[in-house]
């Protein structure tokens, strides 16, 4: 039903079609009614209503009133009208429903064949979105509707006939316009009553897009001259008091008395949607087969699915999209889907949009879950790596970056410039020989704990305790594409270097006042390629720098032992020279081959305050 009212907005806010001048309705209202003083009409008044018509020589004239029994006075004039107007039109209800029993036409009709169908088909909710061309009697008698045999007798005026298209007699051309029957899953319908020849209907609107006037209008002759010569004239019920009514996609459903339709104007409704499209072309409203609902369905689906995986998925974050901005760009979706189902009604089609639109939403959302998880699973597997490592703001950026990170919810191995520091207690095989393990675990864990917490003040990574070696590296795992980025790391691995000096220098009068061993330390820095990524198993992996630039900073620490510098020995490469030169004291010491390497090394040391 939620499909139904869809398309009961889309007829809302189509834009308003001209009145349809082939047709015009008589009305009885309650003007009429209350001037004739009873009801039903007299005949006598019918009589006079039907020759008044007739004198205009319209093409053909509909009477939808049911007639079965004589109202007198008055019947022999009518029986007579009757019997000269051979393009009046009777009705007869065929199908007896909830609204009533079976009614027979009049008698002097039946016997011309001058008879079609009143009846309307409901929808569950009580309007009327369907047409019937034609439907079957209990008898099996195939009974033409009203609005059906008074089009064909006006197109038969213009030289168009229906032609049959198919052997089945389901599919017709008649003049502009192919016929194809309702079937029970089209549109928005499932498993609908699709018995008879039915059509959707695509209205034209409602009364004011149709003449009108009152009976006593006609009868008293106030209305101007030809008004019915060459139209097809509806005679109908319009009093409320009547209860001729209907719900049609026109009445509000939010209202507490939502606007009926007089069944006049739905059969004049009908007529138009027939002339219509025979003569101007105007789209006849079909309802999409299943198969192409399927398709729409499918393909909103898709695009709910690609929108909920770029705007969430790990391989489109380069900004920080907000779920504000995911809903947002939802709703735009949705309104593309419900304006593009709108210019399809445009043009005769009918796709529900319900479907649709849960297929693009529920997608989206199916999607954002999986890729939250995945998220999840990411951040996980990075935190796990780097949450001891790096600071919390560091942290927060190589989460912003895991889309350069992660590849499958593995880090992915990579080649970039970072600055690698190696440190290493001078004389720490001779300390350990000379207290107690208890005692050597809380001195060293001391050292270590001081060492790191400097690593991550100067923004860099502790990657690994080698005994009471500390390796940390700066510029990973975010890759630095810019040389001052570069610059930068390297500074930070010098006042790094530096502030562990100093700190060491705190420690040891510390310890010389407990009573605990005194120690130098040997650094070594070097800036250049490295390669990062994952070594290790499935079941312990650790992330680490690799290549020629750790070698060198490892041999820079431990390069000529006898090169005694007091607390802190700090010897640089020549790259990390180049970017620190103009920001620390430094010395050359000279060009070595350090050990593994075929290249002189540049040696450089940076000088203690």
């Amino acid at each position: 039903m939620i499909d139904w009212a869809a398309l009961d907005q889309f007829f809302k806010l189509r834009p308003p079609e001209p009145q349809d001048s082939r047709i015009v309705i008589v009305t009885i209202d309650e003007d009429t009614i209350r001037k004739v003083g009873t009801w039903p009409i007299p005949d006598a008044v019918l009589a006079k209503m039907l020759d008044k018509i007739r004198q205009q020589k319209p093409v053909a004239i509909g009477l939808d009133l049911y007639r079965d029994l004589p109202v007198q006075p008055g019947n022999e004039q009518l029986i007579q009208i009757l019997k000269s107007t051979p393009n009046l039109i009777g009705v007869k209800k065929v199908v007896g429903d909830g609204l009533g029993p079976e009614v027979n036409p009049h008698p002097i009709l039946s016997k011309r064949d001058q008879i079609a169908a009143s009846d309307l088909l409901l929808d569950a909710d009580g309007k009327v979105r369907r047409g019937l061309i034609s439907l079957e009697s209990k008898s099996g008698e195939e009974v033409v509707s009203l609005g059906t045999q008074l089009s064909l007798m006006y197109l038969e005026k213009k030289g168009i006939e229906l032609k049959e298209l198919d052997a089945e007699k389901r599919h017709y051309q008649l003049g502009k316009a192919t016929f194809i029957p309702f079937e029970k899953n089209d549109g928005g319908y499932i498993r609908a009553d699709d018995r008879g020849y039915q059509i959707l209907l695509n209205f034209r609107g409602t009364q004011d897009n149709f003449q009108k006037y009152s009976i006593m209008q006609v009868v008293n002759g106030q209305v101007p001259p030809n008004w019915g010569r060459d139209r097809i004239v509806l005679i109908g019920a319009t009093a409320a008091s009547l209860h001729d009514d209907f719900f049609t996609p026109y009445s509000s459903s939010v209202s507490a008395f939502p606007e009926r339709m007089p069944g006049v104007v739905i059969h004049a409704n009908v007529i138009s949607q027939i002339l219509s499209a025979a003569l101007d072309g105007r789209p006849m409203m079909r309802g999409s087969s299943q198969e192409i609902q399927w398709l729409w369905i499918i393909l909103w689906s898709f695009v709910g699915a690609i929108l909920g995986w770029t705007l969430r998925s790990q391989k489109f974050i380069y900004k920080n999209i907000s779920y504000r901005e995911t809903i947002l760009s939802l709703i735009v979706a949705g309104s593309s889907l419900i304006f593009g189902s709108y210019l399809v009604f445009l043009q005769g089609w009918w796709i529900p949009v319900v479907p649709a639109m849960l297929g693009l939403g529920g997608s989206a959302i199916a999607i954002a879950i999986y890729t939250t998880s995945l998220e999840r699973q990411d951040r996980y597997t990075l935190m796990a790596l780097f949450k001891q490592q790096v600071t919390s703001q560091v942290a927060d950026q190589i989460w912003t970056s895991r889309h350069n990170l992660l590849q499958k919810g593995s880090i992915i191995g990579r080649e970039m410039t970072a600055t690698v520091l190696f440190s290493d207690l001078e004389g720490f095989t001779s300390i350990a020989t000379t207290i107690s393990p208890t005692a050597l675990m809380s001195w060293l864990n001391e050292y270590m704990q001081a060492m790191a917490d400097i690593v991550l003040e100067y923004n860099g990574m502790v990657n690994k305790f080698i005994g009471d070696a500390v390796m940390a590296l700066f510029g990973v795992p975010i890759e630095r594409t810019r040389l001052a980025e570069i610059a930068v790391d390297a500074e930070n691995a010098v006042g790094c270097a530096l502030a562990m000096a100093d700190k060491l220098r705190s420690l040891n009068q510390q310890w010389q006042l407990s009573g605990n061993p005194t120690v130098a330390i040997r650094i070594g820095i070097a800036t250049g390629t490295v390669v990062t990524g994952m070594l290790g198993n499935a079941q312990r992996a650790e992330y680490t720098a690799l290549g020629d630039t750790v070698n060198i900073a490892s041999r820079l620490e431990s390069y000529d032992k006898s090169l005694n510098c007091g607390l802190c020995r700090i010897l640089i490469s020549e790259e990390t020279y180049q970017h620190i030169k103009d920001k620390f004291p430094t010395k050359f010491i000279g060009s070595s081959q350090l050990k593994g390497r075929d290249e002189l090394t540049q040696i450089y040391q940076v000088l203690l305050s």
